[in-house]
């Protein structure tokens, strides 16, 4: 990366989160959007250095509000977890992802509280936009990759103790509501300011519509681990995509969800509600392999990530970019639409209005993508990427 106080990106197709100026131009100052508009840059910001982005799209830099690893490293695992945080932040920056919350796998309460004291000095930095337990209040007929030895019905003290040891930082839990104590979890959970998730859960319809009214304003990857669409037993997938109060993840990798899957949901829930995650492991970015996920070992090939006993998928190794591909040109997503799920719905999620857009006063995290959606330069703040994806 290189360090850009102040630029003027022009040529390309701006596209803010509210608005689409063709032939647009950005003008960043100290780290911010400072204007935006259409046609010739204006004669006072004509001085600073110019970015050529003609033929391509100029979109706000992507959130993804569930990660857990990328580049051979995860969040939460091992002796280094600040330097593996910073691998995995590194992984996705060069995607186009400038703002990632780190999910943490099901561990003792123990080890989770240590991650997240120390995940918590990146997050005060800015480095994070926060952290997600995923885990230890999970259903054990819908674990996925999540070790059953370790899960746990909720208890308030145990919230306490995690969410508690740095205030702020946890920004999201997923909580299957149907365990004993799982409503009140759901309503402590809120209390300590951070998003309830309702995922890895045998939730049925009504229970899921509990879970919102107890303060649920997430769906965790919806459709996995999760009771499937019944025509007599809808479960919980119906239920979350009817109601306006909850946002709904999506893994648009073609393993965790079928395109007509994607389609259907993304247009169910609408462009405010959608939003696109990598649920993405330490292999992405890297090649194929053996690694863990928490205790468990996970085998990778083809890219696909699976669990070796039970053959459970362990998670994805999917970038922001790819997934933004995947929905526009193979789930047919309007790219507007997808756009949004991967920018301005996730920020919204975290109750962002910093990031994820490209409107004067935001943080200035820019990618320029071709017409084929891939990459070419992504800046966060006054930062630069040297080389193109």
């Amino acid at each position: 990366m290189t360090n850009f106080e102040a630029y003027v990106i022009t040529g390309g197709t701006v596209h803010t989160g509210q608005r689409v100026l063709v032939d647009g131009w950005l003008a960043v100052e100290n780290g911010l959007v400072a204007a935006v508009g259409e046609g010739d840059v204006p004669a006072e910001r004509a001085h600073l250095r110019q970015v050529d982005a003609a033929g391509h799209r100029v979109v706000p830099g992507f959130v993804d509000i569930h990660s857990h690893g990328g580049g051979g490293a995860a969040f939460g695992a091992g002796d280094s977890l600040v330097d593996d945080a910073r691998t995995v932040i590194a992984t996705h920056l060069a995607h186009g992802t400038t703002t990632m919350i780190a999910s943490l796998v099901t561990q003792s309460l123990p080890t989770l509280r240590t991650a997240v004291e120390a995940l918590a000095d990146l997050v005060e930095a800015g480095d994070l936009a926060g952290i997600h337990l995923e885990g230890p209040w999970l259903s054990p007929a819908h674990r996925g990759a999540h070790d059953p030895q370790l899960l746990r019905d909720p208890a308030i003290e145990d919230i306490d103790f995690l969410l508690g040891a740095r205030p702020g930082a946890v920004k999201v839990v997923t909580i299957a509501p149907e365990l004993p104590g799982g409503l009140d979890a759901v309503r402590r959970i809120v209390s300590h300011g951070a998003v309830a998730a309702i995922g890895h859960t045998d939730a049925d319809a009504a229970t899921a519509v509990a879970s919102v009214d107890a303060g649920v304003t997430l769906a965790t990857h919806l459709f996995n681990a999760m009771l499937p669409v019944h025509h007599r037993v809808p479960g919980p997938v119906l239920a979350l995509l009817e109601d306006p109060r909850v946002a709904v993840e999506l893994v648009a990798d073609g393993v965790h969800l079928h395109a007509l899957t994607v389609q259907h949901a993304a247009r169910a829930a609408g462009p405010g509600r959608t939003v696109l995650v990598t649920d993405a492991m330490a292999a992405t970015g890297v090649s194929d392999g053996e690694y863990l996920l928490g205790d468990l070992v996970v085998d990778v090939v083809d890219g696909v990530a699976r669990l070796r006993e039970g053959g459970a998928i362990a998670g994805s190794t999917l970038t922001l970019d790819a997934a933004l591909r995947f929905a526009t040109a193979v789930a047919g997503v309007p790219f507007e639409d997808a756009l949004a799920a991967v920018t301005t719905t996730p920020a919204a999620v975290l109750g962002r209005t910093d990031v994820g857009n490209l409107e004067p006063g935001a943080r200035a995290d820019v990618v320029i993508l071709d017409d084929a959606l891939t990459v070419r330069e992504v800046f966060r703040a006054t930062q630069r990427s040297t080389t193109a994806v």
